[in-house]
């Protein structure tokens, strides 16, 4: 098997990074988006760790038809269950089952003698191979686990129907050389009985480097996910380990010429999607999608690579799909169809309708800033592809500043077709627009982050908002979003999208989603 099964878990282990929460509407949108990458298998979630996060499976499950949709799930046979019916309308499914494996998770966790939790493991897998003929098996905590006990393990587990054994370094914990290590003893005990996998934690900045040494020595899949997001430091990057297959193919030749199914012209556009959905940048020197990634301010390297551009680029920028078209450049006398090719040109296939929209959008900000960009535009489409519904919005807004220093913001807000009015003095205009929202909108809200920056460049570059918000005291801390080329807008725009969001989540909010902290 020369292909690596890209198994994504951005949905389930990215959303534990702390702040990154999704709604349904922006998982179903990321899950799209990563089926068009060409991602094999997507971990949409932990069924049983929340309402929400069953109904974004299953919803998930409904609009994808390519890409493996794939349900966590606890040894518990009330885990397995709910995996199976978030998963039901899936064309393709898997059931991951995880149970730890070391002493200290055996002894101080699970309170389990070896025994019993190998006894556990061919049971869950069994009952879960009854529902869905693909089924995966975590070791949690492999990589600090006794490799005797491994083995072990993962025969029983290949016996009870397990299709796939992952290992993951859950804590990481392993040096490259040891993780290799781990995978040929075990490569070489079951041999092609199962796919062996990884799901390496990046807590000494060696979860690409572990994953690479796991594919050199027999894994055949790799748990990753976009801009490396997931807990504590985060997890094996995608976008990283997909490059280092296409980039150093001589590397992989003596071990059968390995690559991946991904579409890495994709790659950007993704990275772009799951930052601007949790409001986590990647770092400007990161790797592949960092800002900085493919720009040179040397002398020198400038030089070089106006002379020819492999002297310092080892990757095309066009190879994640970062491409400027300078042959279109739209502006206020250009129609609709030059603005449907350049959507087009930027990977977005819209309705009539939202075309339309973004269309009218595109007009007034060409009436407004003398250059527009492809960011901008991009700015636009991409508010179009929200699928929230809206149930307040945003339809003017005045900002003024009183004769005491405080700013005065008055709004008004449609509701169900029927326009309410209210204002509100805050210390700053900020503070008093948000005040103004829960004013007219009858709401409280606790404002945990607010980050603002420039779409493009330029005086009048639009604004981008992101608000973290949480309602009524209700524990869950929702993202919203907002672009205008007026900041107090984009802010209004931000914090509507976010009680939007909020509204949406009502019938969800009070169940247990603490769960979902589980897991490899």
């Amino acid at each position: 098997m020369n292909k690596i099964i890209i198994f994504d878990t951005t949905l389930r282990d990215g959303e534990q990074s702390p702040g990154a929460s999704m709604n349904i509407e922006e998982k179903v949108l990321i899950a799209t988006q990563l089926e068009k990458l060409g991602v094999d298998v997507i971990e949409a979630g932990f069924a049983a760790s929340s309402e929400g996060d069953f109904e974004s499976i299953s919803q998930i499950s409904r609009v994808l038809s390519k890409s493996r949709v794939c349900s966590l799930s606890r040894c518990v046979e009330s885990d397995i269950l709910k995996a199976r019916d978030s998963l039901q309308h899936a064309k393709k499914s898997r059931i991951h089952l995880f149970l730890a494996t070391s002493p200290i998770h055996m002894e101080y966790k699970l309170k389990k003698k070896p025994d019993e939790v190998l006894k556990l493991a061919q049971e869950s897998i069994r009952h879960a191979s009854s529902f869905c003929d693909d089924v995966q098996f975590s070791c949690e905590d492999a990589c600090r686990s006794d490799i005797e006990f491994l083995k072990e393990i993962s025969l029983a587990a290949i016996e009870a129907g397990a299709k796939t054994l992952n290992m993951p370094d859950t804590v990481g914990y392993r040096l490259p050389s040891e993780m290799g290590e781990i995978i040929k003893t075990l490569h070489d005990y079951i041999g092609d009985r199962a796919i062996l996998s990884v799901h390496c934690h990046n807590d000494l900045g060696q979860a690409v480097s572990n994953s690479i040494y796991g594919i050199i020595n027999g894994a055949r899949q790799v748990e990753c996910t976009i801009n490396g997001l997931g807990e504590r430091a985060g997890n094996c990057a995608l976008e990283e380990i997909v490059m280092i297959l296409k980039t150093r193919k001589d590397m992989f030749e003596k071990y059968g010429g390995l690559d991946s199914n991904i579409n890495t012209t994709e790659i950007y556009r993704t990275s772009k999607l799951v930052a601007d959905i949790t409001g986590i940048t990647p770092q400007p020197n990161k790797a592949i999608v960092g800002k900085n990634a493919f720009s040179h301010e040397s002398g020198i390297h400038q030089d070089g690579i106006l002379k020819h551009r492999e002297t310092y680029e080892i990757m095309k920028p066009s190879d994640i799909g970062i491409v400027h078209n300078e042959n279109l450049v739209l502006g206020k006398h250009s129609g609709r169809a030059a603005f449907k090719d350049k959507a087009s040109a930027l990977g977005y296939e819209l309705s009539s309708e939202a075309l339309n929209s973004a269309f009218e959008k595109f007009k007034l900000i060409c009436d407004q800033k003398k250059n527009v960009y492809d960011d901008d535009i991009v700015a636009i489409l991409s508010e179009e592809t929200n699928t929230i519904p809206q149930v307040f919005v945003l339809e003017s807004l005045h900002c003024s500043t009183a004769s005491n220093g405080a700013h005065l913001s008055a709004l008004k807000v449609v509701r169900d077709g029927v326009a309410h009015c209210d204002c509100a003095l805050g210390n700053g205009a900020v503070d008093s627009i948000l005040r103004a929202i829960e004013r007219v909108c009858n709401v409280s809200g606790v404002l945990l982050d607010y980050k603002v920056w420039s779409v493009s460049m330029g005086k009048d570059a639009m604004a981008s908002v992101m608000v973290k918000v949480e309602f009524e005291n209700s524990g869950s801390a929702l993202i919203g979003h907002g672009k205008d080329l007026d900041t107090l807008q984009a802010t209004a725009k931000a914090y509507i999208n976010a009680l939007n969001s909020f509204e949406r989540m009502k019938k969800f909010l009070g169940t247990d989603r603490n769960l979902r902290y589980g897991g490899v």
